[in-house]
């Protein structure tokens, strides 16, 4: 049974202890450098099938295989962040994506360099669970909604600017520059962060489950493979159905649930799963699923096939086009969380998700005689509504939880985050493919109309969904966690 007991650094302080805002920032920094990495590669995939001399499709498990790894570790970071201390699991963070991006830039071939990016995944996967839980015990429940607003810019801004940044690097100094650059940086936040990574928490000697391991790594792993394979190729024929992984990955997950509950009740569960116990945060849990379906799959995949298939817009220009509204994300971070500070999570997700629902809706009115203006002041109010729920979302969900499910929580959130954009991703690209009118099976204006079509009902969808939140989460009071989680 969890251990009731509230540590110095757990939710009823008023002040952070010493050393913390440097401490946050230094995570906060690393965790910006590591996520920019997930798609910094996506502009460099044909550079890289002519200088590898490999097919594109096997080119594009750079990025495919990144985020696979990031699926099978992130839920292993429950047991992680329970068992070793931040200071360890910050350390193996950053030396992990070290090795992982050194061994990136001297790779001769693809099968190196494909091996340097799972390294690197494993690193980058460890981190925002750490960043998320350390914020969470770091910072006194009255500020962490700024906090949260904070890493929104880590979560939505580093994957959103990722092409804009590898586009220019590209263009002047090479694919191999993308970890060059990247390397000295991993360097330093690892030398800071030994310096002052010193956050006092009580570890416990957690066994490692052997069954659970495997069951998560086919679970998530399969879920996500079968469904960025359907992303990949917008429903074109594989030699291998894309079903089948899911289906086993499906299978495998049930298996891994089950495994869990059963050991939960000796507290030996590898991803503890009783923070499904608390309302607010299944209620902002699925709310941050939708979220992540519309802010992947239809704001970083399907509005780029917009204007490069249907605009005829230069990958250049596409990247410019999206990035006011990247920046409105990011400026909007802090400032809402500020408010959420002030006035809890459903003043600000309400009509967040309502303006991501209109949003979403007036891209499917747009055509191939559309101004681009247009495209950019709806990508804004888009991003905007994105950004007046991400860290309301995140900072709710966590806030309800008890000091010692901090850990767990974040790992099923950082999981559903990347399950979530693979799905959104497979679902709106198949739809726009297959409701395309052309000859060939890829997304032409009436396919990626209709596309926009569904992901407006999703919005609508999440501005339902997001009527159910309340406006502060209870507080689980440390006497009484035995008796919510047991």
């Amino acid at each position: 049974m969890i251990d009731s007991t509230t540590e110095a650094t757990g939710p009823d302080r008023d002040e952070a202890p010493p050393g913390a805002p440097v401490l946050i920032w230094v995570l906060v920094v690393s965790a910006f450098v590591m996520i920019l990495n997930e798609t910094i590669l996506s502009v460099a995939l044909r550079d890289l099938s002519i200088d590898l001399e490999v097919p594109t499709t096997t080119v594009q498990w750079l990025t495919s295989g990144f985020l696979l790894t990031m699926a099978v570790v992130i839920p292993t970071t429950g047991y992680l962040l329970e068992r070793f201390t931040p200071r360890q699991v910050f350390m193996a963070s950053l030396t992990l994506f070290g090795a992982g991006t050194l061994l990136s830039g001297l790779a001769p071939g693809f099968e190196v360099l494909l091996a340097g990016r799972v390294v690197q995944a494993c690193g980058t996967a460890v981190m925002m669970p750490l960043l998320m839980t350390s914020v969470m015990r770091l910072v006194p429940p009255a500020k962490r909604g700024a906090t949260m607003g904070t890493i929104t810019i880590v979560i939505a801004v580093a994957p959103a600017v990722g092409p804009t940044i590898g586009g220019a690097v590209l263009a002047s100094l090479g694919w191999r520059w993308m970890f060059w650059i990247v390397l000295p940086l991993a360097v330093v936040a690892l030398v800071v962060g030994a310096v002052w990574m010193r956050l006092d928490t009580e570890t416990r000697s957690v066994p490692l489950d052997l069954i659970s391991v495997p069951l998560s790594a086919i679970g998530f792993g399969g879920i996500l493979y079968g469904l960025s394979s359907i992303g990949e190729s917008g429903g074109a024929e594989h030699a291998v159905s894309p079903w089948i992984p899911i289906a086993v990955g499906v299978a495998a997950t049930a298996g891994f649930v089950l495994r869990q509950v059963s050991l939960q009740r000796q507290d030996r569960a590898l991803l503890d799963l009783r923070p499904f116990n608390h309302r607010s945060f299944v209620v902002s849990l699925i709310m941050t699923a939708l979220l992540f379906m519309c802010l992947l799959g239809a704001g970083a995949i399907l509005l780029p096939l917009y204007l490069q298939t249907v605009l005829h817009a230069s990958t250049f220009a596409t990247g410019l086009a999206v990035l006011p509204g990247g920046l409105v994300l990011g400026l909007l971070g802090r400032p809402v969380g500020r408010l959420f500070d002030r006035y809890g999570a459903r003043p600000l997700v309400i009509p967040g998700a309502a303006a991501m629902a209109v949003s979403l809706s007036l891209f499917a009115v747009l055509g191939p005689g559309s101004p681009l203006a247009a495209v950019v002041v709806i990508h804004v109010l888009l991003m905007g509504g994105l950004g007046m729920m991400m860290a309301p979302l995140m900072t709710s969900a966590l806030s309800s939880l008890p000091d010692q499910l901090y850990s767990h929580g974040s790992a099923i959130m950082a999981t559903l985050q990347q399950v979530a954009g693979a799905f959104g991703t497979a679902v709106f690209v198949t739809i726009a493919s297959l409701s395309s009118t052309g000859a060939l099976p890829s997304p032409d204006a009436a396919g990626l109309r209709t596309a926009f079509v569904v992901a407006g009902g999703i919005g609508v969808l999440a501005f339902v969904v997001s009527l159910f939140l309340q406006r502060t989460p209870a507080p689980v009071e440390p006497e009484k966690v035995e008796a919510t989680v047991g």
